[in-house]
């Protein structure tokens, strides 16, 4: 019998919901569905609000206030990936990001991945962690940012997150 594990469920859940929404955005790389896409953005920042704000930060204080192994990387992750949701979603981002999300969720969901030591820790809280996710409220997007330095930043914080965006 699998032990119960909600909140792996329901952060494994929203990352194959926010998955899809990104594929039927994607179809044609040349040629994104817009609408879908600020739908994908809005999705991903909100995930990623709901990982840093209410779960990782719980986890962390029931760890004693220290962070857990796999955060530092993971944050390094969700900046690379709010980066370049500022970008217009060319072909390249789209890849790149596609790029970041799969290894991204891997350390997550994994066996002994970041959702697994999160529920462990947080059991006693669990309910009420349930209960902040349910409550949070979507972030709002800007319109896409063209400058071009804005894809130089955009790279530049990919690499610390230890993905090269121009070898991709």
């Amino acid at each position: 019998m699998k032990q119960q594990a909600p909140l792996y469920d329901f952060f494994t859940a929203d990352h194959r919901r926010i998955e899809k929404i990104f594929s039927e955005a994607i179809k044609d790389t040349n040629n994104v569905d817009l609408e879908k896409y600020h739908e994908f953005r809005v999705g991903l920042l909100t995930h990623i609000k709901m990982e840093e704000k209410i779960l990782f930060a719980a986890a962390q204080q029931a760890n004693g206030g220290a962070p857990l192994p796999l955060q530092a990387k993971l944050r390094l992750d969700h900046g690379a990936l709010t980066s370049l949701l500022v970008c217009f979603p060319a072909p390249q981002v789209i890849e790149m990001i596609r790029h970041i999300m799969e290894q991204h969720d891997i350390l997550e969901e994994e066996q002994g991945g970041m959702y697994e030591a999160c529920e462990k820790l947080t059991r006693q809280e669990r309910e009420q962690i349930l209960e902040d996710l349910k409550r949070v409220t979507p972030v709002p997007v800007h319109p896409f940012n063209k400058a071009s330095y804005v894809l130089e930043v955009a790279k530049r914080s990919a690499k610390r997150a230890g993905f090269d965006f121009d070898v991709f």
